[in-house]
């Protein structure tokens, strides 16, 4: 054989190695590791910012341990409606993608038609049994006019009929060493009147660097005065519906059109006026809120406890500065209110999505994971967000009841503060799980210090039992119809509130507030179409 053929034969040889490899690689229908064994693996795209590290000790478990797959993550950055539109006009994301749940990222996904019906996965029990755990009653809803389903649902209540409360953070505080400096108890802050002679107590009274307190204050930059209104027994949320809705007999009242809206705001009038609320609670910012409530100058306020900034007291170990003091006190009574209005619905529905490319390579280990994600047990969300039991962390006496970790290194740099050290342990993606009333991971730490933690607890547990949360109804969850009036005008309505909620509350005498009042509802009907946005609400109502 001449060295010419030789040399020919080596190649034929070398060629078909090499073919077969390629063949072998294909079958296997995945990424490999270093000693040629096979990998599962996908990459989900989160749809909100995230610091990643896609080697983190949690990813490092699911890959070498349960379920046995690769996630690699990708977040998006900066705007995510923009960087969403973008990626589905140069060729749409890989595997998979997570996002909150939204009517404009289901339509952008599906009208791309890049995604994967999904209806099929969600009907193999034997295969797929977390995935055929998800309560039906969410799957009926997703479904498209086409009738497929085209994203798997996730961060849902694992039990639709007894939900879990949440978080119930809307409430009334007050500084309890300024009511006992005032002779007053909690018991005396149960009428408003009771209220208001507390503030002008408390406006007398200095705080430690000599300066006079500041009786009432909220932050109405996050809308807490929506606490107020509730009061006055106005219903002011919703479970992702456009406008929050109210039954009243055979019909519905919307929240501009109930006559207490105007009461509560008066009220603030009457209190801005006296100089009982906060002069600056119009224009400040969350940082500047915060300061004061930190410093000690507020007396009560009303709101969100994480607006007013749930940290200051939950680093505390006992009385050691003003926010110590802090306590939630009960709803106080209105003249003629018979029940406050809700101001938390609370949504067992799903919050998030699931969407997967129809050309992925990666399908079984996609489905595979968020079969493993959406396990229906009570824990799944710790199990999914800080790994099983046993591994980082374990339970103190017997599951189901507190917890604590157990690995140092994971806590030392879970705990750290540096969000970078935070990656490096879990990417924090209880998002793709679900929840249950049963037990919730947060309420059941077992660290006992710093004491102040546990006030947080302690204050939304309260504010739950106080009558402003329910369960949604279909009301509560009316949306935008794609082109429709609610989708062109529901910014200018936002806008026209947040105009004359400042205009109501500051204005200078009752003759000043009832003008602004007549304003306000010509600018409902003149810049928000507010009759037609009502009338297209009960449209979408009956068709839905």
């Amino acid at each position: 054989m001449s060295l010419r053929q030789r040399k020919v034969k080596r190649l034929a040889l070398l060629s078909l190695v090499l073919l077969m490899f390629g063949v072998t690689a294909c079958q296997s229908g995945g990424s490999t590791e270093g000693d040629g064994s096979p990998v599962n693996s996908f990459k989900l795209w989160l749809g909100w910012n995230a610091t990643i590290n896609n080697k983190s000790l949690l990813q490092t478990y699911w890959k070498e341990e349960e379920p046995g797959i690769d996630v690699q993550l990708e977040a998006t950055q900066g705007d995510v409606m923009t960087e969403l539109n973008l990626k589905l006009n140069t060729g749409g994301f890989e595997d998979a993608a997570l996002f909150s749940r939204s009517d404009v990222v289901t339509t952008a996904m599906t009208r791309s038609g890049s995604v994967l019906p999904l209806e099929q996965y969600f009907d193999m029990p034997d295969k797929y049994p977390g995935l055929a755990s998800i309560p039906k009653i969410y799957l009926d809803q997703m479904k498209a006019p086409d009738g497929h389903i085209y994203s798997i649902p996730t961060w849902f209540d694992q039990n639709p009929d007894d939900p879990w409360p949440g978080w119930a953070s809307y409430g009334w505080f007050v500084r309890t060493d300024v009511l006992e400096k005032v002779g007053m108890t909690i018991d005396d802050l149960n009428t408003l009147d009771g209220v208001e002679k507390y503030l002008r107590l408390a406006a007398k009274q200095k705080d430690e660097n000599g300066q006079t307190l500041i009786p009432l204050s909220f932050l109405s930059d996050a809308n807490d005065e929506n606490v107020i209104l509730s009061t006055f027994g106005v219903t002011v949320s919703t479970a992702g519906g456009v406008i929050a809705v109210e039954e009243q007999g055979n019909d519905y009242q919307f929240i501009y059109d109930d006559p207490q809206y105007k009461a509560a705001y008066q009220w603030m009038n009457r209190m801005f006026r006296e100089g009982l609320l906060d002069h600056e609670a119009i224009t400040d910012k969350k940082e500047r809120y915060k300061e004061k409530n930190k410093s000690g100058r507020t007396a009560m306020n009303v709101g969100g406890f994480f607006n007013l900034d749930a940290q200051l007291w939950e680093i505390l170990d006992g009385p050691t500065e003003p926010a110590w003091y802090y306590d939630v006190m009960p709803f106080p009574q209105v003249d003629g209110v018979s029940s406050i209005g809700a101001n938390q619905i609370i949504n067992p529905y799903p919050a998030n999505d699931v969407f997967i490319n129809k050309n992925t390579k990666n399908l079984e280990s996609i489905l595979a994971f968020f079969d493993y994600t959406l396990q229906p047990k009570p824990e799944q969300q710790q199990v999914v967000n800080e790994g099983p039991p046993g591994v980082f962390w374990d339970w103190v006496n017997e599951p189901l009841g507190t917890w604590v970790y157990t690995d140092e290194n994971y806590k030392t740099l879970h705990d750290s503060g540096d969000q970078a050290k935070k990656a490096s342990t879990t990417p924090e993606l209880y998002a793709a799980s679900s929840y249950s009333n049963d037990w919730y991971p947060w309420w059941n730490y077992g660290v006992t210090e710093p004491k102040g933690r546990f006030k947080t607890i302690e204050f939304t547990e309260n504010i739950g039992k106080m009558g402003g949360t329910r369960v949604a109804q279909k009301h509560d969850m009316v949306k935008a119809k794609p082109g429709g009036l609610w989708e062109k005008y529901l910014p200018e309505l936002d806008n026209v509130r947040k105009e004359y909620k400042a205009k109501l509350i500051m204005a200078k005498d009752d003759s000043q507030f009832d003008q602004a009042w007549e304003d306000f509802q010509a600018a409902l009907e003149k810049r928000a179409h507010w009759s037609e946005l009502k009338q297209e609400w009960h449209e979408e109502l009956q068709s839905e």
